[in-house]
């Protein structure tokens, strides 16, 4: 259906409505002739006579009665949905589908949950835990949060997770079998726990700062996991030495489980960013979430 065609019908609606080309014609903004011209031009194209023309009014004929029963809950379904629409834009509702690491799950996202959906019940947030860079205008996501670096740079970003320090840990355990390391090249002496990226297939090069140069150091062990909790697991079990975040295990540190090393090394990275594509508009739901999730500067 053409669009003419589709605005000529839903104008055959207000005049069988109103019974007067005149008032017709003032509610939908036109002239009385440019509407009856539609009208006539309507019946010319269906071949049939839509309505009854008098001096005093207009009326529906038989063809025209039979077309109003099918036209008017069919406009009433879109001007239902069109409210629904608007609604939903001044008081946001639907799923947000996100991807994300599991540590930007737990330490960005999760903290404003419950606070954020009490105020907004009708936003339902569906969370794909992924540590490789997923497409996701591809697979077809609402948002990402990856690390600032990560973030292509067609993406509109925004900052929602403050810098991350990097720490180097074992346990006591461990320790009372190996001496601690005094500087990273000391960790070729060491049972490392590894952590393979699973976009490239490579093992994550523990990274380190001195002096404001950065540099690398490609650790050996018998453990390779691709999950950071798994590392923790496997560290706290005494099984070697682990490179995580420190908000991973400062508890684990604080209750002498765990022990820092080679802290004075390790440097610190810029945090988690939320990110979309650049559509025109952004959808509300989007928005407020990203609103509670912006990091306070």
């Amino acid at each position: 259906m053409k669009r003419d065609e589709l605005n000529d019908l839903a104008a055959f609606v207000v005049v069988a409505d109103e019974m007067s080309f005149t008032r017709a014609a003032a509610k939908l903004e036109m002239s009385p002739s440019a509407l009856s011209h539609a009208m006539k031009s309507l019946e010319d194209r269906l071949g049939l006579q839509l309505l009854a023309r008098t001096t005093r009014k207009v009326s529906t004929t038989e063809a025209g009665d039979r077309l109003l029963r099918t036209l008017r809950p069919a406009f009433a379904d879109i001007n239902t949905e069109l409210a629904a629409l608007n609604e939903l834009r001044d008081k946001p509702a639907g799923t947000l589908r996100i991807t994300m690491p599991r540590h930007a799950a737990t330490s960005v996202l999760c903290p404003v949950l419950p606070s954020f959906l009490a105020v907004y019940p009708e936003i339902r947030i569906e969370v794909t835990i992924d540590e490789g860079l997923t497409d996701i205008v591809e697979s077809r996501y609402d948002a990402g949060i990856r690390l600032g670096e990560k973030v292509a740079k067609d993406m509109i970003a925004v900052r929602v997770g403050r810098d991350l320090q990097t720490a180097v840990v074992g346990s006591p355990a461990y320790f009372a079998d190996y001496p601690a390391p005094n500087i990273p090249q000391d960790l070729a002496n060491h049972r490392c726990i590894n952590y393979r990226f699973m976009t490239s297939g490579a093992l994550y090069p523990w990274e380190f700062k001195q002096e404001g140069r950065s540099f690398q150091v490609r650790v050996d062990g018998s453990l390779v996991f691709n999950d950071a909790d798994l590392i923790l697991v496997a560290v706290l079990a005494g099984q070697g030495i682990a490179y995580l975040y420190e908000d991973q295990i400062a508890d684990a540190v604080a209750e002498g489980r765990l022990i820092r090393v080679l802290e004075a090394w390790c440097p610190t990275f810029p945090g988690y960013y939320l990110y979309h594509p650049n559509r025109r508009q952004t959808l509300p739901a989007l928005t407020l979430l990203i609103q509670a999730l912006r990091v306070k500067r």
